[in-house]
């Protein structure tokens, strides 16, 4: 093992070298590589539980290289079974994020488009977002707990098959009356597909984040969740409050109203039509500048 890495070593220090004393635009092409993977990898790490993992694996690979400068052989010998099978466990401990990373990697927008029946028609994705709209803000006043995803690059079949397949046209009445109390659908999730209600009472992941407030509850924990692991958006009308959220990113935004709500679906349905708005936007003369959420 101690052979291994000061192969790794000798060859880290040759291609520095080599980097220095002869370069080409291959070796600044590598390293440029090599850079963004890592940032990518470090960016991906950030702000989930393996980040604390991976700063200490790092720990584990300093005491190591500093066990055997300073040759304390029992330390330096225990280091080394420990990181004998460190690969199999990065594999274990990483394997959430690994599977994260991997879809985000297989994303492809123009594989979606070229494939997906979703329609093009501007006045029927309107209607869509109208409809979703107010079968919403219609829950949210009357406090009627919900829960709705809609579906981005990453496919839910697997959520899907967990619920009630419907494949119907979106439509206020449909919602509402899905997530009506005491009726068969209404605990679960709604899964949006194509801008087509494709399944109800579906079951979600909750998310293990310990830094979610106590005051959300499942719902709020399963609409989060989803997120955190696919590109998917979650709209959650709050049962005790009547406060509509969405969750995105594994990060969840509250007190939208149906002007804000609204923006949301036309930024995810209508990309390019909400990329001129914003455009438009910040051409406007005397425009102030906008609220942060």
């Amino acid at each position: 093992m101690v052979a291994g890495l000061s192969s790794i070593g000798a060859q880290i220090a040759s291609l520095f070298s080599t980097l220095f004393v002869q370069p080409n635009w291959r070796d600044f092409l590598d390293l440029a590589l090599v850079s963004f993977i890592i940032y990518q990898i470090i960016r991906m790490f950030m702000h989930t539980r393996a980040n604390s993992l991976l700063k200490g694996v790092g720990i584990l690979l300093i005491a190591t290289w500093l066990s055997d400068v300073l040759q304390l052989n029992i330390i330096n010998w225990l280091l080394l079974q420990l990181l004998g099978s460190g690969m199999l466990l990065l594999v274990i401990l990483f394997q959430p994020e690994l599977r994260r990373g991997l879809e985000q990697i297989g994303r492809t927008g123009w594989f979606r488009r070229v494939f997906s029946s979703v329609s093009n028609d501007e006045k029927a994705v309107r209607a869509a977002i109208d409809e979703v709209v107010a079968a919403l803000t219609k829950l949210s006043g009357r406090r009627v707990g919900a829960l709705v995803v809609l579906e981005g690059e990453t496919g839910l079949a697997d959520v899907e098959e967990t619920g009630t397949k419907i494949d119907a046209a979106i439509s206020a009445a449909l919602i509402e009356n899905i997530f009506e109390p005491n009726t068969p659908l209404h605990d679960g999730a709604v899964i949006i597909r194509d801008m087509r209600v494709a399944a109800a009472a579906c079951i979600l992941q909750l998310s293990e984040d310990n830094s979610i407030s106590r005051e959300l509850g499942t719902r709020h924990r399963a609409a989060i969740g989803v997120t955190e692991t696919t590109d998917a958006v979650s709209l959650i009308v709050s049962e005790e409050t009547g406060i509509i959220s969405a969750a995105r990113g594994g990060r969840l935004t509250r007190r939208l109203d149906a002007k804000s709500l609204g923006a949301l679906l036309a930024e995810l349905w209508l990309p390019e039509d909400a990329a001129a708005g914003k455009a438009r936007k910040k051409k406007a003369p005397g425009d102030g500048e906008g609220e942060r959420q």
